[in-house]
Formats: C-alpha cells, sequence, structure tokens
C-alpha cells in the first residue's frame, strides 16, 4: 500500500479538494470587497481544516497494546459471537466519532490485512448499536505478527456518507499506521480475542493511534 502515514501535513489528503477551492473562493470574495461572503468563506475554509486536520500522534512501543483505530467515546465494551469472519465469541470494543473528532483511522495493531469487504446499508447515527448490524460499513480483517486476527469495521453514521480506505488484502501495517478516515461522524467496531484485556471504559474519549485501549495477553 502507498505509505499514507508518511503524509505529514496538517490535514488529510481528502481534505485538499475541499479547502484549495474554498479558499480561492474567499480571495475572490475578498477582492471584490463582498466582506458578508468573504466572512463566510473563512468560517468554512476554517471548518474544513478543522475536520480534516492530521495531528501527530506518538505511538506507543508495547508490543502487546492495542490502541485506538479513531478518535472519539468508548460507547461499546461487550463480548459477542462475531459469525461473519472470526466465527467465534470476541470481545467488541466500539469508538464514536462526532462530527468534532479527528476523523483519520489508525492501525489499532501491527498486522497483515487478510480481508477487506464493504456493505452497503443505512445510515443510522452512528451511536446506536444497531448501526453495527445496519448501517454501511467496511470490514478488514487483520492477522497480527502473533497469528491473531483482529476485526476492523468502520461504520457509515447519520451523517457520515463517505468511508475511505486505502488498504488492499495483503498489504502489511504498522501500529499505528493511517489506513483511510469516514467523513462527518461515525463509529469504529473492533472485535479482538475473548482474553483481549481493555484498559478503557464506557464513556472515555480515546485518540487515536495513541491511546492504549487494552492489551492482548
Amino acid at each position: 500500500m502507498e505509505n499514507h502515514k508518511a503524509w505529514n501535513f496538517f490535514i488529510a489528503k481528502e481534505g485538499i479538494s475541499f479547502l484549495i477551492p474554498s479558499i480561492l473562493v474567499t480571495i475572490f470574495f475578498g477582492l471584490m470587497g463582498w466582506d458578508i461572503l468573504l466572512f463566510l468563506g473563512i468560517i468554512i475554509s476554517v471548518f474544513i481544516v478543522f475536520f480534516f486536520r492530521n495531528p501527530s500522534r506518538m505511538i506507543p512501543p508495547a508490543k502487546d497494546a492495542i490502541v485506538a483505530p479513531a478518535d472519539g467515546r468508548i460507547v461499546e465494551i461487550n463480548q459477542c459471537e462475531e459469525k461473519d469472519f472470526l466465527k467465534d465469541r470476541t470481545l467488541k470494543l466500539s469508538i464514536f466519532m462526532s462530527l468534532f473528532d479527528v476523523h483519520i483511522n489508525r492501525a489499532p495493531t501491527s498486522g497483515k490485512v487478510i480481508e477487506i469487504k464493504h456493505r452497503p446499508g443505512r445510515f443510522m447515527m452512528a451511536n446506536m448499536d444497531k448501526s453495527s448490524q445496519l448501517n454501511e460499513q467496511n470490514a478488514i480483517l487483520i492477522e497480527t505478527d502473533d497469528n491473531m486476527k483482529i476485526l476492523l469495521v468502520q461504520v457509515a453514521g447519520f451523517i457520515a456518507r463517505r468511508i475511505v480506505c486505502y488498504l488492499n488484502p495483503g498489504d502489511i501495517l504498522r501500529k499505528g499506521e493511517i489506513f483511510g478516515m469516514i467523513r462527518f461522524g461515525s463509529r469504529i467496531d473492533l472485535y479482538l480475542p475473548i482474553r483481549f484485556k481493555p484498559a478503557v471504559r464506557l464513556g472515555d474519549h480515546v485518540k487515536g493511534g495513541e491511546s492504549i485501549i487494552g492489551y492482548l495477553t
């Protein structure tokens, strides 16, 4: 895969196509002396930078540590049966990304991408439990360096209508590496081995690629 982790610009690549036209139009409004439209253009440009921001992150070196794949709030930690990919009892951990969170997604652990499957669906509020089953989503099966399998699912939300994933089957991921994003409010579900030990609680806010959410013991 293309090394998106090496992209150190202040916003995600997907934001460039929004930011440049916004800046050009804003400059035009300024040259024309249209103060109200100039102010509106500045506000829109600032929002684009804010939404697509790409802050640097310190990736924890601990090998058995699983990091958050996204910024957001922990909305679910439960055991469940994952019947489509892992076909086993797992621990499900879900992160809800609000409109104000960083929407870049990062690899929770190092490993190899085994399978990717996109599934169309609805656009319910991503903080609802039913969104995991009914919403449009993109599932990524990862095999860790220790031959354990982890399923990561990008879930679209009520406002989010675009799931971005740079990966292909066979790609090798590094922990904390950028692999995609979801626009405008969304959710990520992680299905982990049952022996996974969470280090977070419901309601905790985490940072993608930096916050340790638990350990594979």
